[in-house]
């Protein structure tokens, strides 16, 4: 499988891929090619809108459906649409997104639609209860959907460490718990939270949860959730340490136990990827910045296979 760029004619990242009417969309989020200063809040990262993309096969050429939803046509936000996900219930497709609300606080909002390509409609104001970024949306095979989300520093995760926003948070210093991503049920109509968010707990193999300090296995940003025969694999980001790693459990809430590496860096800051069955075989869908030289703000979307070892565990593999 080659792994160039799946579109080149605009920046893609953050890529959730989904198999629909038997081929994948996927949907990321649409770097526009801006001269800004980078900084670690993710200023550089101005995303206005969303077009999907489609393949028949992972290993074909990808179709972009065109724009699918703009910033201008959600009332409650402000700025900063980034990495958004999608889901299929009765005849609707939900596209999952966050964005800064008037306030400048990270929420994620909805939108629906009737094709998986879209155009989606967006609700009026955001998931009650929402925060953070990167919502990853898993339905699990008794029907139940779960939200997964969450992401440090310019993601504002670590501003929320009473229930109430603090602008001025800081991430957990060395020796304390490492933050973990949220995980809440959603309601039937796919809309709000059923329960409230709660951590989803990443362990080592001895049963402690991570600390702060363990920067190449704690959490950062970009949960995925898939299952694998019968245990569940929460895919994430370290972040600053720029791999793909897993952890796994036998419940969708966890806890989760740290598993290993998926992915070693990419080129550009960090990786934000899916993972997706298609006619019996698993692919890995991701980013990087290798089509702009380099710069983080200007990423593409890849995709290769992915394959698990006998004992359940996935082989690591090079971008």
């Amino acid at each position: 499988m080659t792994r160039k760029p799946l579109v080149s004619h605009i920046y893609t990242a953050d890529p959730s891929a989904h198999v629909f009417e038997g081929k994948v969309y996927i949907y990321p989020s649409h770097d526009l090619d801006l001269e800004v200063e980078e900084n670690d809040l993710g200023d550089q990262y101005q995303m206005t809108d969303y077009h999907v993309l489609s393949q028949a096969q992972p290993d074909g050429p990808a179709t972009d459906h065109g724009e699918a939803l703009h910033l201008k046509q959600v009332p409650w936000a402000s700025r900063q649409m980034w990495a958004p996900d999608a889901a299929f219930k009765d005849g609707k497709y939900y596209l999952y997104f966050p964005a800064r609300d008037k306030d400048g606080i990270f929420r994620i909002g909805v939108a629906v639609g009737t094709r998986p390509e879209g155009p989606f409609v967006p609700e009026s104001q955001p998931i009650k209860g929402s925060f953070s970024i990167d919502p990853c949306v898993f339905r699990d095979d008794d029907g139940q959907f779960y939200m997964y989300f969450g992401g440090l520093w310019g993601g504002q995760l670590q501003c929320w460490p009473t229930g109430k926003f603090v602008a001025d948070a800081k991430t957990p210093p060395d020796g304390q718990l490492a933050l973990c991503p949220k995980v809440a049920k959603l309601s039937a109509d796919l809309l709000q939270f059923a329960t409230v968010p709660q951590d989803a707990v990443i362990r080592d193999t001895a049963g402690v949860p991570l600390k702060a300090e363990d920067t190449t296995r704690r959490y950062f940003e970009g949960p995925w959730m898939h299952k694998y025969k019968d245990t569940y694999y929460l895919s994430y980001s370290t972040g600053d340490t720029h791999l793909l790693v897993y952890a796994t459990a036998k419940s969708p809430m966890g806890p989760f136990t740290f598993g290993g590496r998926i992915l070693s860096p990419v080129v550009g800051w960090t990786t934000h990827h899916s993972i997706v069955e298609f006619q019996g075989r698993w692919y890995l869908y991701y980013h990087d910045a290798t089509l702009s030289g380099g710069v983080s703000h200007r990423r593409s979307v890849k995709v290769q296979e992915l394959f698990y070892e006998a004992d359940g565990s996935i082989r690591e593999m090079v971008p």
